[in-house]
């Protein structure tokens, strides 16, 4: 892998990061206003959905400190396609997206 290309997806990736602190902010902003009780059905719903990116990610990096990653990591992921449940953040298939766009 060339370094043009390795610089072009860490630049992807801090940007990435950067808009998910914004969401977390927000998240967080929203849920104060929830506990005040003037949040809407709609901001409390984005709230949720970030909360559960943010656990996603969480999740995974989990599953990367485990013994045995290597081959834990594609068969959690392997089974819990089969059984309908998303593991991978959107942020990050949206960076993969990106990635498979530039080659």
């Amino acid at each position: 892998m060339n370094t043009k290309k390795i610089q072009q997806y860490i630049l992807r990736l801090k940007d990435s990061f950067v808009e998910e602190t914004d969401e977390n902010k927000k998240m967080l902003d929203i849920y104060m206003k929830s506990i005040e009780g003037i949040a809407t059905n709609h901001e409390i719903k984005q709230a949720n959905y970030q909360l559960k990116q943010v656990l996603k990610s969480v999740g995974l990096g989990v599953l990367v400190i485990l013994p045995f990653s290597p081959i834990s990591i594609p068969y959690v992921l392997k089974k819990a396609k089969e059984l309908g449940i998303e593991l991978i953040p959107d942020w990050y298939k949206a960076l993969r997206k990106e990635e498979d766009s530039l080659e």
